[in-house]
């Protein structure tokens, strides 16, 4: 079975990261989310252990110190991290993992998981993205320009990720997504299995032939 693809997605609040995790989700069914860890309070309507694992500070720094995480990181004042024994797990059996990481969280676990593709999620301007950070309605001012001032830094981190998709409508930036995993499937080293059992069987089918494997 080959090791499954941990697709990670990032970008500045108000890019529209999590509404494409959701089109993303329902257009391939068989990719799996990871549940983050995190210290923040759940908004209304988040569930434990759908939308994230809301833990306390003092757990969050346990399993820090534990290294049970592939990544952490501090977002706007809150602890957020991956569960490595989780998210390997589900690598191991084949499964493609989706993780809705931050930038510094992303680029840890590029280095630590072997074959992570980052994805890094850009507004279509950055008036555009001051104002759906309003219409939201999630934040006071002084909070918005904040999370204006943290976009400043994520997006000069861009350039690193290896695929950017504009989300300036949901379904096209929702096609774009789909075609990148449907790529990374299809890479050679993914394959290589392939590969392998043609090769088998026409070794098999060839009296004499060498086994070029």
């Amino acid at each position: 079975m080959p090791r499954g693809i941990p697709l990670v997605l990032s970008a500045p609040s108000g890019a529209g990261k999590s509404t494409l995790v959701r089109a993303l989700r329902s257009r391939l069914p068989g990719l799996e989310f990871s549940v983050s860890h995190t210290t923040r309070r759940p908004r209304a309507g988040e569930v434990d252990g759908v939308d994230y694992h809301f833990v306390a500070l003092q757990v969050f720094e346990k399993m820090i110190g534990q290294r049970a995480f592939a990544e952490w990181a501090e977002v706007h004042g809150n602890l957020y991290g991956t569960s490595l024994e989780a998210l390997e797990t589900r690598l191991e059996r084949g499964a493609d993992v989706l993780l809705d990481i931050d930038v510094q969280g992303a680029l840890q676990l590029a280095e630590g998981v072997a074959g992570a593709v980052l994805v890094f999620v850009l507004p279509p301007s950055w008036d555009e993205l001051r104002r759906r950070l309003v219409m939201r309605g999630l934040d006071p001012a002084d909070v918005i320009e904040r999370r204006l001032a943290n976009a400043r830094g994520e997006l000069g981190q861009a350039l690193r990720y290896h695929y950017l998709v504009v989300n300036d409508r949901v379904e096209r930036a929702a096609d774009e997504l789909c075609r990148i995993v449907e790529a990374e499937r299809c890479r050679a080293g993914r394959r290589r299995d392939l590969v392998e059992a043609l090769l088998r069987e026409e070794s098999r089918a060839t009296p004499g032939a060498e086994d070029t494997l």
